[in-house]
């Protein structure tokens, strides 16, 4: 943990006590904050008093003695509607901040210059924290991994020198966070996402560039027209940047040609690595993650043998698009976490002859999208609610059976992959939620990593049940 001593001795208001809220409320207690903590869930607001948390209704406090107001990114902030709690805050003037601001502040009290790196963008950014984390680790050093990522920042080993932070920001948290200022800030890409907590593309965007802007050096992919223009904005205003691109060719920083990546610094360009054989970084998004992590790592001072080390040595992000096992030319691959026809379309479009297990509880929109991935699908094995509808979409264009279940998919599309005899992958890549069936899409995962290991002959890259 990470003690919060910034707010020692003073009031602090906190709303939100799911895992992360909960984490942050200990952290200021543990720095000698005095907490008041609520929720609109009366049994995460039960949960935090049994632990010994101070827990009040925050309409019945008084405000103006509140030092600040700590907000779990999960509530809306102006988007759309502030919540009450927010509306309470700002009548009394009452700074408005989140754990990721609580982290950035402790690092500057006792080690302002320790490496932390931050991630944002709206796709790509779990790979590439994750694959930070790994070439940083591999390389020796002290690395603290958290964030939008899974890990609560402030459940991390407290800043020190020589210890390195790789933390993941959604745009949620950021907001959150006025004063971020990692030693290196990546954005990734831009599309619009979660426009219901933002309102506009642009103010999305905006949010987004804060993570860059107050950054040592900015890290910034230019394949799409927002972010392009978040790197000239930048730079402009006197922050060193490094753009990376899978599309075109970059002055100076990374860019890919296929799965070659080069290195350009003052116009002149060399190859750097060629992906090609790395299985857990398949495809063109994955050129851009590999690039972005390139960036990220040569600026905290690794050097260039131990990052391509560590690049042919990632395990990948369990669930998104992680090789779990082969049996003889046929490859099984976990991407759980597609749980839309978008997430679904990078995987699709990284193997040459797939055998598709997609289905579960589907989304607006359903898999038409994917009709130009098609030609990579040998034949599709449906499961859950959406079978019927896939089917339907999938027409005479390729061949599918509903399978009906996941056991009865991962058995069926192994006997076939393998009776045919050419490379090949056998596919959990849903293209839906996972509710129907399992839990989550992580139960969901784990289940196909089970399924697989039950097939004779087969030949486990992850754990069973664990994964990488």
């Amino acid at each position: 943990m990470i003690p919060v001593t910034t707010f020692a001795g003073k009031k602090v208001a906190l709303f939100g006590l799911g895992g992360s809220g909960l984490a942050t409320a200990q952290a200021l207690q543990a720095g000698g904050a005095d907490v008041t903590a609520w929720d609109d869930n009366p049994d995460s607001v039960a949960k935090a008093a049994s632990v010994g948390m101070h827990t009040e209704d925050l309409r019945s406090i008084d405000w103006p003695q509140m030092g600040v107001f700590i907000l779990s990114p999960g509530v809306p902030l102006t988007h759309p509607k502030p919540h009450w709690s927010v509306d309470l805050a700002r009548a009394a003037f009452v700074e408005i901040i989140g754990d990721i601001e609580l982290f950035v502040r402790e690092r500057r009290a006792f080690a302002p210059d320790c490496p932390f790196i931050a991630i944002t963008g709206t796709n790509g950014k779990s790979t590439t924290t994750a694959l930070i984390a790994h070439i940083l680790r591999s390389s020796g050093r002290d690395t603290q991994l958290g964030g939008n990522i899974g890990t609560a920042v402030l459940t991390l080993d407290p800043p020190k020198a020589e210890r390195y932070y790789v933390v993941e920001c959604s745009s949620y948290q950021i907001d959150l966070a006025p004063t971020l200022d990692p030693t290196a800030g990546i954005l990734l890409n831009l599309t619009p996402d979660h426009l219901d907590r933002h309102g506009t593309m642009q103010h999305y965007a905006d949010v987004k560039e804060r993570l860059v802007a107050g950054s040592d050096i900015a890290i910034i992919g230019i394949d799409d027209s927002f972010s392009a223009l978040i790197a000239d904005r930048v730079e402009r205003a006197g922050v060193k940047v490094r753009r990376i691109s899978r599309r075109n060719v970059v002055a100076d920083g990374i860019h890919a040609e296929g799965s070659r990546l080069f290195r350009a610094e003052v116009g002149a360009s060399s190859l750097f690595v060629d992906l090609e054989g790395i299985a857990t970084l398949r495809g063109g998004h994955n050129a851009q993650n590999a690039a972005a992590a390139i960036a990220a790592c040569l600026a905290v001072g690794v050097d260039a043998d131990a990052i391509r080390e560590g690049l042919r040595s990632f395990p990948g992000l369990k669930h998104r698009m992680q090789p779990v096992a082969r049996r003889g030319n046929v490859l099984f691959v976990n991407d759980s976490k597609a749980t839309n026809a978008e997430a679904a379309a990078p995987a699709l479009s990284s193997y040459d002859r797939i055998y598709w297990i997609a289905g579960g509880l589907p989304k607006e929109g359903g898999i038409a999208s994917l009709a130009p991935l098609f030609p990579h699908i040998v034949k599709a094995f449906l499961i859950g609610e959406a079978a019927p509808a896939f089917a339907a979409t999938l027409g005479q264009a390729v061949p599918y059976e509903i399978s009906g279940t996941l056991e009865r998919a991962v058995a069926h599309a192994a006997a076939e992959a393998e009776a045919e005899g050419n490379s090949a992958a056998v596919m959990l890549s849903p293209a839906c939620a996972s509710f129907d069936q399992y839990r989550n899409f992580e139960v969901r995962g784990d289940a196909f990593v089970s399924h697989v290991a039950e097939l004779d002959g087969v030949t486990m890259l992850v754990e069973t049940n664990k994964g990488i």
